[in-house]
């Protein structure tokens, strides 16, 4: 599933198609994707225009001029692909029609933007503008890392007591969000911290050590355009690129690449999901 910065690379490419613009024209080729779609979805994007262009954990938000929000989240495989518009030095023409095109928006200078989803994980929801934060999809969310709430005093207090695995804390979205499996695993191989360690056990100066580094791992994916293991693709249809530079997730046998570390990356499973880290330098 895409995590922050894939949907941070997403937001971005969608930014000069869509904010600003006025919708021309919305079809809706089917009435639910993870979950009923709203109703009268079509009619209600038609003809507004997108005021702002967002991002919440792992939401892109499309606030509108009707004061209605679109929450769009993009599941194990959806993807926004533009066409018809010049993106960097290249022009993407519309593609024919595809099955998973579930969603296809038209705006008034020519661009389309295209949601397509084969498994169907994906969503869209309205809601009026003012009460985003309220719906029940944001509402337990936690501070964004890259924003100023998400601190070292903050998170000193929110792992505070807490009898869980340090990895399972940081994927909890209520203390942080849009963290995902990889990215905390790269984050806790930089901090140097077992995953298994309880986040209880974890010294506060060795908890601040984390805020940095998950800021770090954060910024840099987004600059390489997320990491492309299975489906994501950026919105210009383009891979990222962040994967090449993991240091540990997905390099089980592989030597660790901190210095002077003669360790090898290992795999556990937690809470059902693979965990990648040295058992050597990570402590």
């Amino acid at each position: 599933m895409p995590e922050l910065p894939e949907v941070e690379t997403v937001r971005r490419g969608l930014l000069p198609v869509l904010e600003g613009h006025r919708i021309a024209r919305a079809q809706v080729n089917r009435p639910d994707l993870r979950w009923p779609l709203p109703e009268h979805l079509a009619e209600r994007l038609t003809g507004k225009t997108v005021t702002t262009l967002r991002r919440r954990s792992k939401y892109i938000l499309a606030d509108l001029s009707s004061g209605e929000t679109l929450i769009i989240h993009l599941g194990m495989s959806g993807r926004m692909l533009i066409s018809g518009a010049q993106i960097g030095q290249f022009h993407h023409d519309h593609a024919a029609p595809e099955k998973h095109d579930h969603i296809v928006i038209d705006t008034d200078h020519g661009a389309r933007v295209t949601f397509n989803d084969a498994r169907r994980f994906g969503a869209m929801d309205l809601c009026p503008t003012d009460s985003v934060d309220s719906h029940w999809l944001l509402e337990r969310i936690g501070p964004e890392p890259l924003g100023n709430a998400f601190n070292e005093d903050y998170l000193v207090a929110a792992l505070r007591g807490r009898n869980t695995p340090i990895k399972t804390a940081l994927l909890d979205q209520r203390i942080v969000a849009g963290l995902g499996n990889i990215y905390v695993c790269e984050t806790l191989h930089r901090a140097r911290i077992s995953p298994r360690r309880k986040a209880v056990n974890i010294s506060a100066a060795r908890v601040r050590t984390l805020v940095p580094a998950i800021r770090d791992v954060l910024s840099e994916a987004i600059e390489a355009g997320g990491s492309s293991l299975r489906d994501y693709r950026q919105a210009d249809g383009e891979l990222g690129y962040f994967q090449h530079t993991f240091r540990a997730y997905g390099r089980e046998g592989a030597p660790c690449v901190t210095p002077d570390c003669p360790g090898t990356i290992s795999r556990i499973v937690q809470s059902g999901r693979s965990t990648f880290y040295c058992p050597t330098c990570q402590r």
